[in-house]
């Protein structure tokens, strides 16, 4: 076993930071990829939107893929950026990307608790009578955020900008997962989580399983896996430590 891979299953080009810091650690990396993102072809009802971000009070952003269609957005539209727009992000990628392309604060839950929950908890969101709040998102997934600003008195608009695709892994993916050839399976997605939990084996169950967050942790569980280790957030950092501290235990 010692000189099997950790799988990663992070989509697109956000699975190169995540395989070179676990890299670091002396660890052999492979990737799954069950997931492809495809930008939302943009509709008069998208545009006009863009054109008015400037009348919205805050604008919340899901996601690193979200992230790069505002920043584009922005880029096409506002060639200098409104005043005062107030930007929220949902973890550090997010927040990364946004930064080093805006160069404005960008507001975000703390280090570990990077969550939509942890940005809930954040005081500049908890009173929002009448505020217009914009969230820029792919399609489906968790409602919580919208629910819970609309609920707190905002004005919810969310914007849909790109799509998951789910995908079934080659075979030799799907024989890596039933025969539990590897080190540690590393997810930081609910949805990848459950699409990969058919293909494991009851022995893959009892691999370890590194995830982003509580609630995937609770997930996981329900999915059956045993051995589920929760990171100190969802960074490459923080979800490299936890697989080091898992596969090379001192």
């Amino acid at each position: 076993m010692v000189d099997c891979p950790v799988i990663i299953t992070r989509p697109g080009s956000r699975a190169e930071p995540l395989a070179a810091a676990i890299q670091a650690y002396g660890l052999e990396v492979e990737r799954i990829e069950v997931m492809t993102q495809e930008v939302v072809p943009e509709s008069a009802g998208m545009r006009a939107v863009w054109l008015d971000i400037d009348q919205f009070h805050k604008v919340v952003v899901i996601s690193p893929a979200a992230a790069e269609c505002l920043i584009e957005a922005l880029d096409r539209y506002w060639p200098q950026l409104p005043q005062g727009l107030a930007l929220y992000a949902v973890g550090e990628a997010t927040a990364s990307l946004l930064y080093q392309a805006l160069g404005v604060r960008i507001r975000m839950p703390s280090v570990g608790n990077e969550t939509s929950e942890g940005l809930l908890a954040l005081g500049s969101l908890r009173q929002l009578d009448e505020q217009k709040v914009l969230l820029v998102a792919g399609q489906g997934g968790r409602t919580l955020l919208a629910d819970t600003l609309a609920e707190r008195g905002a004005r919810v608009t969310r914007l849909e900008v790109y799509r998951r695709r789910l995908m079934e892994p080659s075979k030799a993916e799907q024989w890596r997962l039933s025969s539990a050839q590897y080190r540690a399976l590393v997810v930081s997605s609910g949805e990848i989580l459950e699409h990969l939990a058919r293909w494991c084996s009851k022995t893959a169950l009892y691999q370890p399983l590194i995830v982003s967050s509580q609630r995937l942790a609770t997930l996981a569980e329900q999915l059956g896996f045993r051995d589920v280790v929760v990171a100190s957030g969802a960074s490459p950092a923080a979800m490299a430590a936890a697989a080091a501290g898992t596969c090379n235990p001192r």
